[in-house]
């Protein structure tokens, strides 16, 4: 599952079961989305089905929190992202990096069989408010790509560049570097009416083993990725 923890408070006290947690299934569009509440930490680990409905709790919330019309501090939403071809046979996230402006997440699944995986991108998505005390969030599937699931079993760490134009995933031996179009345009510039697929922008292979791992550098034009037997490259274009 994908936890949200909403208006993160650090005064206050994390525990789960101090909290109220929304819950809400998988879903593609603001209007499919459903919570419910529950007031203890075993609704952390259980499954989102479908036919959880309803809206939070008022008894769980507080008067001030009432008041402003929104979620409680550091009240908890577990949502169970869509995955292309998986709905029925169900995935697990092994991977996940925010979009440097909060826009989208960006998350590597497979499914429960290791034998398929994905990289995929959600852009977050905030729903109208049934009620002033029910705030519903979303997530909307609007990139994807199949992976090349080599080392299956293994974590697969990918990453958004600094500016949030490119995404590099472990892809077998290499690493491939993926855009939302063939410009490296913002996601917010080519976000699709349905799921599309990503583009491949250009692979790289130097290793002799099962890429886990690759990350941009924050500062200067380069990437590095990390292999199973240990070896680390860095990779920089020529101008």
């Amino acid at each position: 599952y994908l936890l949200i923890l909403h208006d993160l408070d650090l005064n206050k006290s994390l525990e789960v079961g101090s909290y109220p947690i929304l819950r809400a299934r998988r879903t593609t569009s603001s209007s499919d989305t459903t919570s419910t509440s529950s007031s203890g930490p075993r609704a952390v680990g259980s499954p989102c089905h479908q036919n959880d409905s309803g809206l939070l709790s008022e008894k769980h919330m507080s008067r001030s929190s009432q008041r402003e019309g929104g979620s409680p501090r550091n009240s908890l939403e577990v949502l169970t992202p869509e995955v292309p071809g998986e709905r029925d046979r169900g995935n697990c996230i092994t991977s996940l990096q925010l979009h440097p402006k909060g826009w989208a997440t960006l998350l590597r699944c497979s499914s429960n069989t290791d034998d398929q995986e994905w990289t995929c991108v959600y852009e977050f998505q905030e729903g109208a408010p049934v009620r002033p005390v029910s705030l519903r969030c979303s997530l909307r599937l609007t990139h994807c790509i199949e992976e090349a699931n080599v080392g299956r079993g293994y974590i697969k760490e990918l990453c958004f560049s600094p500016d949030g134009r490119m995404i590099s995933s472990p892809h077998g031996y290499g690493i491939r570097l993926l855009g939302f179009d063939t410009q490296c345009s913002e996601l917010v510039d080519c976000l699709p009416r349905e799921a599309g697929p990503l583009q491949e922008i250009r692979s790289l292979y130097s290793h002799n083993d099962v890429v886990l791992t690759t990350k941009f550098s924050p500062t200067h034009c380069q990437i590095a990725s990390g292999c199973l037997s240990g070896r680390v490259s860095l990779y920089q274009p020529k101008f």
